[in-house]
């Protein structure tokens, strides 16, 4: 099955009628949002919706698991490396559940004089680190998907122009910029495809990329990156080639034929999800801890008097 990541996907289901401005500004949103809330609740809050709507869109399940090996694969590097750089005293300081913490390791150190134990193990600590980190990775890697696989590669270059328009005042040239970020989205699933048949073409050969000691693995990897790279240039040769032979010059005023037009649908949702981001940041900004107010808690006053306050 070829990778979705970075394709558009023919559909005609509700996410791909919706302005793509409004889903570029709602998909940044979401990736900001993912990396700046502290809360398990708030990130299954955001994550949740994104499932919804990729099943909806695209009526599959199985390309959401297989999403998850990107943030799998460096969780689990981060998890073997969290071991070694969080130990007892950084578990006292915070006073993160520090009866959940099994020593592997130990060491003793001078600190100002005095000689101590540091220990080194197993924490909820790390898992809860490890864990967090996997969800925003996903959250990112999930939006970023649904973007590219419902929105058409022309529309998403000139959302992005469109919301780039005010830094033409600076004489920034932001068509140029939408066009290298829109190619460069485009080429992602491309070199996953070039990638899959060169590593068949090289196994066809007797090259093996999954057996075979550490340095084996080095030498056969390099019969994939070396190819990759060729192809790559001659892809962007030909590219470059085909713009040129259509008259394409970036630093001409073009026209445009399509007028996107936001519609009140459109606005709506993003509305809705700005109020759920507000939402969100009011408990990043800690509101519940500060004046004594659980936020998921709708029975509390307090809290509808904070919410009038603020409008």
């Amino acid at each position: 099955m070829k990778s979705v990541f970075g394709r558009y996907i023919p559909g005609n289901s509700f996410l791909y009628k919706i302005d793509p401005r409004i889903k570029l500004l709602i998909a940044l949103l979401y990736i900001i949002l993912a990396f700046l809330i502290s809360n398990f609740i708030d990130m299954f809050i955001i994550l949740t919706p994104a499932i919804i709507a990729y099943i909806y869109s695209t009526k599959k399940v199985r390309p959401l698991i297989k999403l998850m090996k990107l943030p799998f694969f460096i969780c689990v590097i981060i998890f073997f490396v969290n071991i070694y750089t969080i130990n007892s005293e950084i578990i006292a300081k915070d006073n993160y559940f520090p009866e959940y913490f099994k020593v592997l390791i130990q060491t003793n150190k001078t600190i100002n004089g005095v000689n101590t134990v540091i220990k080194y193990g197993l924490s909820l600590n790390n898992v809860n680190r490890v864990t967090a980190l996997f969800l925003r990775i996903y959250t990112m890697i999930l939006i970023t998907t649904l973007l590219t696989n419902t929105t058409r590669p022309i529309l998403l270059n000139k959302s992005i122009e469109d919301l780039m328009w005010p830094l033409k005042f600076l004489f920034v040239p932001t068509h140029i910029i939408a066009t290298i970020i829109s190619i460069a989205l485009r080429f992602i699933p491309t070199l996953v495809d070039e990638a899959g048949r060169i590593i068949k073409a090289q196994s066809s050969r007797g090259v093996d990329f999954k057996r075979g000691k550490f340095k084996e693995k080095i030498i056969a990897f390099t019969t994939l990156i070396i190819p990759l790279f060729v192809s790559s240039f001659q892809k962007a040769d030909d590219l470059s080639n085909s713009m040129e032979t259509r008259g394409y010059d970036p630093y001409e005023k073009r026209t445009k034929y399509r007028q996107i037009k936001p519609r009140f649908i459109d606005i709506l949702l993003f509305l809705i999800i700005l109020l759920v981001a507000s939402f969100l940041i009011l408990n990043y900004l800690n509101l519940s801890k500060n004046m004594n107010i659980n936020i998921y808690d709708l029975r509390n006053i307090e809290l509808y008097k904070y919410i009038r306050i603020i409008g």
